[in-house]
């Protein structure tokens, strides 16, 4: 229902107006506390935040967050990936890529030891900016860090695929 409220929310808005982090998420269909994660692995994404730490997305900062979608979720790219290309690149090509208008070379960088999933699931819930509180939310958990080194492995076999040819 929140999702909904949420879209319905957003296809009323102009344009140029500011979106909530949950407006955000339900339009790039992640979790928000993966925007806020995304916030503190990308010091470009930088919304606008209000009394009460209520965060405000500026048109530029959802291109933005869409482009960091689309390199992460559908390119394979990993986060040092996408920091590089950020830096390589600038926010407007990635932001042209979340738009569609452009298409990202693969990640050639080799993936260094820190991109491995510990074994610990603690450390990573942290990064995540949550603790699980029932056994699902755990799963839940463990299965977007198994979904993230599966992405990361792809960005691999691309790479000596590339190589290769």
């Amino acid at each position: 229902m929140l999702v909904a409220t949420a879209q319905l929310a957003v296809r009323n808005k102009s344009p140029e107006a500011f979106r909530t982090i949950s407006e955000v998420a339900s339009d790039l269909d992640v979790p928000q506390h993966v925007l806020r994660f995304w916030e503190s692995r990308f010091a470009q994404v930088r919304p606008i935040k209000r009394a009460g730490g209520r965060r405000y997305y500026r048109p530029e900062d959802v291109d933005l967050l869409r482009g960091i979608r689309a390199l992460l979720y559908s390119e394979g790219y990993t986060i040092k990936g996408v920091q590089k290309l950020l830096r390589e690149r600038g926010l407007r090509y990635v932001a042209e890529v979340g738009r569609g208008n452009t298409v990202a070379e693969p990640d050639m960088s080799e993936p260094e030891l820190s991109d491995a999933v510990p074994e610990d699931i603690s450390v990573d819930v942290v990064h995540l900016g949550r603790v699980p509180q029932t056994l699902e939310e755990e799963e839940r958990v463990r299965l977007e860090i198994l979904l993230a080194e599966l992405l990361r492995l792809k960005n691999r076999l691309r790479a000596a695929a590339y190589r290769r040819a």
